[in-house]
């Protein structure tokens, strides 16, 4: 087989199984592992893959632009609508504190917060702090920071340094890409950090992502699998994600 040919058959193979490994690749069409990657580099510059680590993924599976905040409070509203009435469940009792990180998912959470459940809400999120502000059943703990225009989230050294002296219950995580292989990601470097440090605050993470998102990767990882203790996702998730999440150990709710 020629060089080309290969890569041609690389690139339908990743296209159809949504990621692929370099060991697999080896394995599948009998070469070694320096040329899978040599390979690799070829479909990337053609715009036909995205090199990720351990492997590749299609090249539209790699979130290289970040989405702001209308584009993704109107994409899968039904399906983050149904999260977020999953993610009550999984609140910790009253008189507790969580963490709500900025998001389209999370927001939702938010919104439907029960009245009878004293909370303490600590988030970087504007839209967030807008919705519960003056809520007597809600002692809301506003991050400080810059506050990016994409998001609408405060980021900076201020927010990480403020959540070092936070402990959360619970600390419900929004999220770019999930993968099984390289965790948790999102395409911007100081939005990387607060989630990071958010994560590392609560006790218990839960993660609200719709089924789109698993899979995908995007440039800056701010949190491995393992770190993540319950994801609620959607009726969308494919049975061998969910099948690699369950031996990664992580609790998978299915809105």
């Amino acid at each position: 087989m020629y060089a080309e040919e290969r890569q041609h058959a690389m690139a339908q193979v990743i296209t159809r199984q949504h990621r692929s490994s370099v060991v697999e690749l080896a394995e599948e069409f009998s070469v070694t592992t320096e040329t899978v990657r040599r390979d690799l580099s070829a479909l990337e510059r053609l715009g036909l893959v995205r090199r990720v680590h351990g492997g590749a993924v299609p090249a539209s599976a790699l979130a290289v632009v970040e989405p702001g905040l209308i584009e993704r409070d109107v994409a899968n509203t039904a399906e983050k609508d149904q999260i977020a009435a999953a993610a009550l469940s999984l609140l910790p009792p009253p008189g507790s504190t969580i963490i709500l990180d900025a998001g389209s998912t999370t927001v939702r959470l938010a919104a439907i917060l029960p009245r009878d459940h004293r909370l303490t809400v600590v988030t970087h999120a504007v839209p967030i702090a807008a919705r519960l502000a003056g809520l007597p059943y809600i002692d809301l703990v506003l991050l400080p920071g810059r506050v990016r225009r994409t998001t609408h989230a405060a980021v900076g050294a201020d927010t990480v340094a403020a959540l070092a002296d936070i402990r959360a219950d619970v600390s419900f995580l929004a999220t770019n890409g999930l993968s099984t292989t390289y965790g948790l990601t999102t395409p911007d470097r100081e939005e990387a950090a607060v989630k990071r440090a958010i994560a590392a605050t609560g006790r218990r993470t839960v993660v609200l992502a719709d089924s789109s998102k698993i899979g995908v990767e995007s440039s800056q990882r701010f949190a491995a699998i393992g770190d993540v203790d319950v994801l609620v996702t959607d009726a969308g998730i494919r049975p061998e994600d969910r099948a690699a999440l369950d031996e990664a150990g992580v609790e998978v709710v299915v809105a």
